[in-house]
């Protein structure tokens, strides 16, 4: 069995590799260009006008934000996912430059039906059962 906290360099600190996701909070562990993957709910699209096609994503984790871009051609592969994903799983390179760090997408994948699992498991249908029973009785 692989272990996905191998660490492929011998100077830097472990970190989750892919498929496993790493949290925002982590995104400095890893060397600038290492490859990672991350997740999480989509709050800001953008398409500047003058950025000649690349696309900005910001996902937000339980730990903070991580800046995505998404080039061109990238964008044309997974556009659905890119358009109508409310999560997402993001592949890519750590592009690291000081405080601002940026992940440079190879593979998006819309992981939004997971926010429905996410639904159900916190309110069980057992539980709803129970608290309609005990307004009714």
């Amino acid at each position: 069995m692989q272990n996905v906290y191998a660490n492929a360099y011998d100077d830097g600190p472990d970190w989750p590799r892919p498929p496993s996701c790493l949290m925002a909070s982590q995104l400095k562990l890893p060397p600038d260009g290492a490859r990672v993957t991350v997740a999480g709910l989509v709050i800001l699209r953008q398409r500047p006008g003058t950025a000649k096609g690349v696309i900005f994503l910001t996902l937000e984790d339980e730990t903070g934000v991580v800046n995505i871009i998404v080039w061109r051609k990238l964008y044309e592969r997974f556009r659905r996912a890119v358009i109508a994903g409310r999560m997402l799983r993001v592949t890519g390179r750590i592009q690291n430059h000081g405080d601002v760090i940026h992940v440079v997408s190879e593979v998006i994948e819309d992981i939004s039906p997971m926010l429905d699992q996410l639904l159900a498991t916190a309110n069980p249908p057992e539980a709803e059962a129970l608290s309609s029973n005990s307004q009714t009785g």
